[in-house]
């Protein structure tokens, strides 16, 4: 794949990601109703862990030999190596450090929001080459 291509498949990647990353913003509110903030993270995450597995399936990556079972599960590996990322930067922001600053504008969801970032390019190359790396 040319550099361009790769390029155009990142943007792909960026923009379902962002989609499928509201999803998770989005889940996370309505969740954190019924449980903690803490299980409203997991919770809003496979939410938009299973959002961002059709649309990139559908959107971002070539398909493969394997089923889908197949590709499943090993998207659900790349996302739980991401997901230890995102809770413990949401839940070590919103519990340790903004309160330890003073910060208290909206310290969930920003902090939310930030650990919902942080995985965006090892996602990438962890999809790319691992859950829809094409077999020859």
């Amino acid at each position: 794949m040319s550099i361009g291509a790769t390029a155009q498949q990142f943007s792909r990647f960026l923009l379902v990601g962002a989609f499928s990353a509201a999803v998770n913003v989005a889940s996370r509110f309505l969740y954190n109703y019924y449980v903690s903030f803490e299980s409203a993270v997991a919770l809003g995450y496979f939410t938009g862990m299973v959002t961002a597995f059709i649309l990139f399936r559908a959107f971002v990556f070539y398909p493969t030999s394997r089923s889908i079972e197949s590709e499943f599960f090993r998207f659900a590996v790349v996302n739980a190596i991401a997901f230890t990322l995102v809770w413990t930067l949401s839940v070590g922001l919103a519990r340790i450090l903004f309160p330890a600053i003073g910060f208290d504008w909206y310290a969930n969801d920003v902090a939310h929001l930030i650990g919902v970032a942080a995985p965006a390019i090892s996602s990438f190359v962890g999809h790319r080459y691992y859950t829809f790396a094409t077999t020859q």
